[in-house]
Protein backbone atom coordinates (compact mmCIF):
# COMPACT_ATOMS: atom_id res chain seq x y z
CA UNK A 1 0.00 0.00 0.00
CA UNK A 2 1.08 3.18 -1.33
CA UNK A 3 0.98 7.10 0.42
CA UNK A 4 1.24 8.15 3.84
CA UNK A 5 -1.75 6.09 4.86
CA UNK A 6 -0.32 3.19 3.83
CA UNK A 7 2.96 3.64 5.88
CA UNK A 8 1.00 4.67 9.04
CA UNK A 9 -1.11 1.85 8.35
CA UNK A 10 2.09 -0.82 8.44
CA UNK A 11 3.82 0.80 11.01
CA UNK A 12 0.51 1.08 13.10
CA UNK A 13 1.93 -1.76 15.71
CA UNK A 14 5.19 -0.31 15.88
CA UNK A 15 3.50 3.22 17.08
CA UNK A 16 1.15 1.89 19.57
CA UNK A 17 3.79 -0.51 21.11
CA UNK A 18 6.21 2.53 21.53
CA UNK A 19 3.04 4.96 23.01
CA UNK A 20 2.83 2.29 25.87
CA UNK A 21 6.62 1.91 26.43
CA UNK A 22 6.61 5.86 26.65
CA UNK A 23 3.63 6.26 28.60
CA UNK A 24 4.22 3.30 30.99
CA UNK A 25 8.38 4.47 31.33
CA UNK A 26 6.72 8.30 32.64
CA UNK A 27 4.46 6.25 34.93
CA UNK A 28 7.18 4.08 36.47
CA UNK A 29 10.44 2.96 34.91
CA UNK A 30 10.64 0.05 37.42
CA UNK A 31 8.46 -2.52 36.29
CA UNK A 32 8.95 -5.41 34.37
CA UNK A 33 5.96 -5.00 31.49
CA UNK A 34 8.45 -2.19 30.16
CA UNK A 35 10.56 -4.75 28.90
CA UNK A 36 7.80 -6.70 27.23
CA UNK A 37 6.91 -3.17 25.63
CA UNK A 38 10.38 -2.53 24.83
CA UNK A 39 11.00 -6.40 22.94
CA UNK A 40 7.49 -5.97 21.03
CA UNK A 41 8.42 -2.72 19.60
CA UNK A 42 12.18 -3.15 18.37
CA UNK A 43 10.00 -6.66 16.59
CA UNK A 44 7.95 -4.66 15.43
CA UNK A 45 9.31 -1.64 14.09
CA UNK A 46 12.24 -3.96 12.66
CA UNK A 47 9.30 -6.40 10.58
CA UNK A 48 8.45 -2.75 9.34
CA UNK A 49 11.28 -1.62 8.02
CA UNK A 50 11.68 -5.11 6.57
CA UNK A 51 8.04 -4.54 5.07
CA UNK A 52 9.17 -1.21 3.58
CA UNK A 53 12.41 -1.82 2.87
CA UNK A 54 13.40 -5.08 2.51
CA UNK A 55 13.54 -7.06 -0.99
CA UNK A 56 13.96 -10.69 -1.17
CA UNK A 57 17.81 -11.31 -1.18
CA UNK A 58 17.85 -9.83 2.44
CA UNK A 59 15.44 -13.18 3.60
CA UNK A 60 19.21 -15.23 3.36
CA UNK A 61 20.71 -13.35 5.87
CA UNK A 62 18.09 -13.23 8.59
CA UNK A 63 17.54 -16.75 8.19
CA UNK A 64 21.51 -17.66 8.45
CA UNK A 65 21.02 -15.92 12.17
CA UNK A 66 17.92 -17.21 13.03
CA UNK A 67 19.78 -20.69 12.28
CA UNK A 68 23.07 -19.87 13.70
CA UNK A 69 22.10 -17.86 16.86
CA UNK A 70 21.10 -20.86 18.76
CA UNK A 71 24.28 -22.19 18.26
CA UNK A 72 26.52 -19.18 18.75
CA UNK A 73 24.31 -19.02 21.98
CA UNK A 74 25.05 -22.52 23.11
CA UNK A 75 28.78 -22.07 22.11
CA UNK A 76 29.13 -19.21 24.13
CA UNK A 77 26.82 -20.54 27.36
CA UNK A 78 29.52 -23.34 27.48
CA UNK A 79 32.52 -21.53 27.14
CA UNK A 80 31.26 -18.65 29.62
CA UNK A 81 31.02 -21.78 32.12
CA UNK A 82 34.38 -23.14 31.89
CA UNK A 83 35.58 -19.76 32.38
CA UNK A 84 33.58 -18.71 35.26
CA UNK A 85 33.90 -22.16 37.11
CA UNK A 86 37.93 -21.36 36.13
CA UNK A 87 37.77 -18.19 38.24
CA UNK A 88 35.06 -18.47 41.19
CA UNK A 89 34.77 -22.36 41.46
CA UNK A 90 32.44 -24.88 41.08
CA UNK A 91 28.63 -24.14 42.17
CA UNK A 92 25.26 -24.00 40.91
CA UNK A 93 25.88 -20.82 40.06
CA UNK A 94 28.61 -20.66 38.68
CA UNK A 95 26.98 -23.82 36.10
CA UNK A 96 23.88 -21.77 35.38
CA UNK A 97 25.21 -21.03 31.65
CA UNK A 98 26.31 -24.82 31.05
CA UNK A 99 22.93 -25.60 32.35
CA UNK A 100 20.82 -22.73 30.44
CA UNK A 101 22.85 -23.90 27.08
CA UNK A 102 21.51 -27.54 27.36
CA UNK A 103 18.17 -26.16 28.25
CA UNK A 104 18.35 -24.53 25.01
CA UNK A 105 19.32 -27.69 23.23
CA UNK A 106 16.92 -29.77 24.32
CA UNK A 107 14.28 -26.93 23.39
CA UNK A 108 15.15 -27.42 19.88
CA UNK A 109 15.75 -31.28 19.82
CA UNK A 110 12.50 -32.00 21.93
CA UNK A 111 9.99 -32.27 18.74
CA UNK A 112 12.16 -33.86 16.41
CA UNK A 113 13.45 -36.75 18.79
CA UNK A 114 9.88 -36.99 19.71
CA UNK A 115 8.47 -37.31 16.15
CA UNK A 116 11.57 -39.87 15.52
CA UNK A 117 10.34 -41.76 18.48
CA UNK A 118 6.57 -41.63 17.77
CA UNK A 119 5.40 -40.18 20.65
CA UNK A 120 1.71 -40.93 21.77
CA UNK A 121 -0.50 -38.00 20.92
CA UNK A 122 -0.55 -36.39 24.63
CA UNK A 123 2.85 -36.58 24.58
CA UNK A 124 3.24 -34.38 21.82
CA UNK A 125 0.05 -32.11 23.30
CA UNK A 126 2.57 -31.53 26.44
CA UNK A 127 5.78 -30.96 24.46
CA UNK A 128 4.17 -28.39 22.70
CA UNK A 129 3.23 -26.64 25.29
CA UNK A 130 6.73 -27.03 27.01
CA UNK A 131 7.56 -25.35 23.35
CA UNK A 132 5.12 -22.53 23.34
CA UNK A 133 5.87 -22.22 26.99
CA UNK A 134 9.70 -22.16 26.46
CA UNK A 135 9.33 -19.77 23.65
CA UNK A 136 7.56 -17.04 26.70
CA UNK A 137 10.87 -17.58 28.17
CA UNK A 138 13.91 -17.23 26.02
CA UNK A 139 11.35 -13.91 24.58
CA UNK A 140 11.40 -12.37 28.14
CA UNK A 141 15.09 -13.16 28.92
CA UNK A 142 15.96 -11.75 25.63
CA UNK A 143 13.81 -8.31 26.50
CA UNK A 144 14.81 -8.30 30.06
CA UNK A 145 18.29 -7.97 29.32
CA UNK A 146 17.63 -5.69 26.87
CA UNK A 147 15.86 -3.47 29.49
CA UNK A 148 18.39 -3.76 32.02
CA UNK A 149 20.69 -2.61 30.02
CA UNK A 150 18.54 0.46 29.26
CA UNK A 151 17.40 1.05 32.60
CA UNK A 152 21.07 1.62 33.66
CA UNK A 153 21.57 4.31 31.32
CA UNK A 154 18.41 6.13 32.98
CA UNK A 155 19.75 9.71 34.07
CA UNK A 156 20.52 9.21 38.27
CA UNK A 157 21.15 13.23 38.55
CA UNK A 158 19.20 13.52 41.89
CA UNK A 159 20.34 14.43 45.46
CA UNK A 160 19.89 11.41 47.56
CA UNK A 161 18.88 11.45 51.61
CA UNK A 162 19.85 7.70 51.78
CA UNK A 163 22.29 5.42 50.02
CA UNK A 164 21.90 1.64 50.45
CA UNK A 165 24.59 -0.65 49.53
CA UNK A 166 23.21 -4.20 49.42
CA UNK A 167 25.43 -7.19 50.62
CA UNK A 168 27.19 -9.76 48.37
CA UNK A 169 28.98 -12.13 50.14
CA UNK A 170 32.44 -12.09 52.56
CA UNK A 171 35.83 -13.40 52.34
CA UNK A 172 36.45 -14.32 56.32
CA UNK A 173 35.67 -11.04 57.56
CA UNK A 174 36.05 -8.41 54.27
CA UNK A 175 33.84 -7.95 51.73
CA UNK A 176 34.83 -9.68 48.22
CA UNK A 177 35.79 -7.66 45.41
CA UNK A 178 32.12 -7.95 43.99
CA UNK A 179 31.00 -5.92 47.72
CA UNK A 180 33.95 -3.89 47.31
CA UNK A 181 32.76 -2.47 43.94
CA UNK A 182 29.44 -1.50 45.38
CA UNK A 183 30.94 0.37 48.49
CA UNK A 184 33.44 2.20 46.36
CA UNK A 185 31.07 3.20 43.97
CA UNK A 186 28.50 4.29 46.89
CA UNK A 187 31.17 5.73 48.19
CA UNK A 188 31.99 7.88 44.98
CA UNK A 189 28.30 8.62 44.47
CA UNK A 190 28.30 9.99 48.46
CA UNK A 191 31.03 12.26 47.91
CA UNK A 192 29.17 13.62 44.19
CA UNK A 193 26.52 14.99 46.31
CA UNK A 194 29.07 16.57 49.17
CA UNK A 195 28.43 13.67 51.35
CA UNK A 196 25.23 14.73 52.52
CA UNK A 197 23.28 11.38 52.55
CA UNK A 198 23.43 8.41 55.29
CA UNK A 199 25.01 5.28 53.75
CA UNK A 200 22.77 2.20 54.83
CA UNK A 201 25.09 -0.89 55.11
CA UNK A 202 22.41 -3.98 54.25
CA UNK A 203 23.58 -7.49 54.70
CA UNK A 204 22.95 -10.18 57.51
CA UNK A 205 25.22 -12.82 58.86
CA UNK A 206 25.10 -16.25 56.76
CA UNK A 207 25.49 -19.28 58.40
CA UNK A 208 29.53 -19.56 56.68
CA UNK A 209 30.26 -15.65 58.20
CA UNK A 210 31.56 -14.77 61.02
CA UNK A 211 30.25 -11.50 61.24
CA UNK A 212 27.55 -9.92 59.28
CA UNK A 213 27.96 -8.35 55.91
CA UNK A 214 26.96 -4.89 56.97
CA UNK A 215 29.48 -4.97 60.36
CA UNK A 216 32.15 -5.67 57.06
CA UNK A 217 31.49 -3.04 55.11
CA UNK A 218 31.39 -0.90 57.87
CA UNK A 219 34.60 -1.63 59.03
CA UNK A 220 35.56 -1.24 55.28
CA UNK A 221 34.12 1.92 55.51
CA UNK A 222 35.52 3.36 58.06
CA UNK A 223 39.33 2.17 58.05
CA UNK A 224 39.19 2.12 54.06
CA UNK A 225 37.48 4.94 52.93
CA UNK A 226 37.72 7.08 55.91
CA UNK A 227 34.28 7.70 55.98
CA UNK A 228 32.85 8.87 59.49
CA UNK A 229 31.26 6.62 61.93
CA UNK A 230 28.12 8.99 61.75
CA UNK A 231 27.30 8.72 58.41
CA UNK A 232 26.75 5.11 58.38
CA UNK A 233 23.52 3.12 59.34
CA UNK A 234 23.14 -0.57 59.88
CA UNK A 235 20.94 -3.12 58.44
CA UNK A 236 22.30 -6.51 59.86
CA UNK A 237 19.17 -8.54 59.96
CA UNK A 238 18.31 -9.38 56.25
CA UNK A 239 18.84 -12.45 53.93
CA UNK A 240 17.88 -11.19 50.78
CA UNK A 241 17.00 -8.88 48.44
CA UNK A 242 13.72 -8.04 49.55
CA UNK A 243 14.46 -8.21 53.10
CA UNK A 244 17.79 -6.04 52.35
CA UNK A 245 14.92 -3.33 50.86
CA UNK A 246 12.41 -3.97 53.77
CA UNK A 247 14.65 -3.67 56.70
CA UNK A 248 15.89 -0.39 55.35
CA UNK A 249 13.06 1.04 54.83
CA UNK A 250 12.12 0.63 58.61
CA UNK A 251 15.15 2.29 59.27
CA UNK A 252 14.20 5.37 56.62
CA UNK A 253 10.70 5.61 57.76
CA UNK A 254 11.85 5.89 61.59
CA UNK A 255 14.26 8.44 60.67
CA UNK A 256 12.90 11.00 57.94
CA UNK A 257 9.14 9.83 57.76
CA UNK A 258 7.29 7.53 55.32
CA UNK A 259 7.85 9.03 51.53
CA UNK A 260 9.80 12.12 53.41
CA UNK A 261 13.28 11.28 51.38
CA UNK A 262 14.50 9.62 48.04
CA UNK A 263 17.04 6.59 48.43
CA UNK A 264 19.72 5.31 45.74
CA UNK A 265 20.37 1.52 45.83
CA UNK A 266 23.95 0.78 44.86
CA UNK A 267 24.20 -2.81 43.85
CA UNK A 268 26.22 -4.70 40.87
CA UNK A 269 25.27 -3.48 37.94
CA UNK A 270 23.33 -6.94 36.55
CA UNK A 271 20.96 -6.40 40.06
CA UNK A 272 19.94 -3.09 39.45
CA UNK A 273 16.82 -3.95 38.00
CA UNK A 274 15.51 -6.37 40.29
CA UNK A 275 16.46 -4.31 43.40
CA UNK A 276 14.64 -1.16 41.77
CA UNK A 277 11.85 -3.32 41.02
CA UNK A 278 11.38 -4.53 44.59
CA UNK A 279 11.76 -0.86 45.71
CA UNK A 280 8.80 0.16 43.62
CA UNK A 281 6.50 -2.90 45.26
CA UNK A 282 7.32 -1.26 48.60
CA UNK A 283 6.36 2.07 47.34
CA UNK A 284 10.27 3.65 47.85
CA UNK A 285 11.10 6.50 46.14
CA UNK A 286 14.63 4.84 44.82
CA UNK A 287 16.74 4.56 42.05
CA UNK A 288 19.13 1.91 40.75
CA UNK A 289 22.46 2.53 41.02
CA UNK A 290 25.01 0.09 39.77
CA UNK A 291 28.36 -0.86 40.09
CA UNK A 292 30.76 -2.73 37.61
CA UNK A 293 30.89 -6.74 37.04
CA UNK A 294 33.59 -8.38 35.58
CA UNK A 295 32.73 -9.68 32.43
CA UNK A 296 33.05 -13.23 32.56
CA UNK A 297 30.56 -12.93 35.51
CA UNK A 298 28.02 -11.50 34.01
CA UNK A 299 25.92 -14.52 32.37
CA UNK A 300 25.84 -16.61 35.25
CA UNK A 301 24.66 -13.49 37.32
CA UNK A 302 21.72 -12.50 35.00
CA UNK A 303 20.46 -15.65 34.75
CA UNK A 304 19.91 -15.92 38.35
CA UNK A 305 18.24 -12.48 38.23
CA UNK A 306 16.14 -13.39 35.23
CA UNK A 307 15.05 -16.29 37.33
CA UNK A 308 14.41 -14.37 40.51
CA UNK A 309 12.33 -11.82 38.47
CA UNK A 310 10.27 -14.36 36.28
CA UNK A 311 9.12 -16.15 39.87
CA UNK A 312 7.49 -13.21 40.64
CA UNK A 313 6.18 -12.45 37.26
CA UNK A 314 4.78 -16.33 36.74
CA UNK A 315 1.44 -15.22 35.76
CA UNK A 316 2.35 -15.13 31.94
CA UNK A 317 3.31 -19.11 32.14
CA UNK A 318 -0.08 -19.45 33.85
CA UNK A 319 -2.21 -17.96 31.28
CA UNK A 320 -0.38 -19.96 28.63
CA UNK A 321 -0.69 -22.62 30.12
CA UNK A 322 -4.82 -22.07 30.82
CA UNK A 323 -5.41 -21.13 27.18
CA UNK A 324 -3.23 -24.00 26.04
CA UNK A 325 -5.60 -26.61 27.80
CA UNK A 326 -9.12 -24.88 27.04
CA UNK A 327 -7.74 -24.83 23.31
CA UNK A 328 -6.94 -28.72 23.77
CA UNK A 329 -9.84 -29.50 25.05
CA UNK A 330 -12.32 -27.18 23.10
CA UNK A 331 -10.63 -29.25 20.08
CA UNK A 332 -11.46 -32.63 21.54
CA UNK A 333 -14.86 -32.13 21.69
CA UNK A 334 -15.04 -30.78 18.44
CA UNK A 335 -13.09 -33.35 17.00
CA UNK A 336 -15.47 -35.99 18.98
CA UNK A 337 -18.89 -34.10 17.71
CA UNK A 338 -17.42 -34.12 13.88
Amino acid sequence: MQGPWGVLLVYSPTIVFGLFLVVSLIREPRQFRNAIWLLLFIITLSACLFLQFGTVWMLLPILAIVVLAPVAVVVFLVANTVVVTRNEGVSLATLLPGILALAVVGYIALLPVLTVLKAPEWVMDIAMLVMVEGLWFFLSFVALLMYSWLYRLFPRRRVYDYIIIHGAGLQGDKPTPLLRGRIDRAVTLWERQNRRAKIIVSGGRGDDETISEAEAMRRYLVDERKVPETAILMEDQSTTTLENLRLSKRIMDDLSGEDAYRAALVTSDYHVFRASEYAHVLGMRADGVGSHTKGYYWPSAFIREFVAISRSHMWPYIIIAIVWVAWSVLAGVASMMA
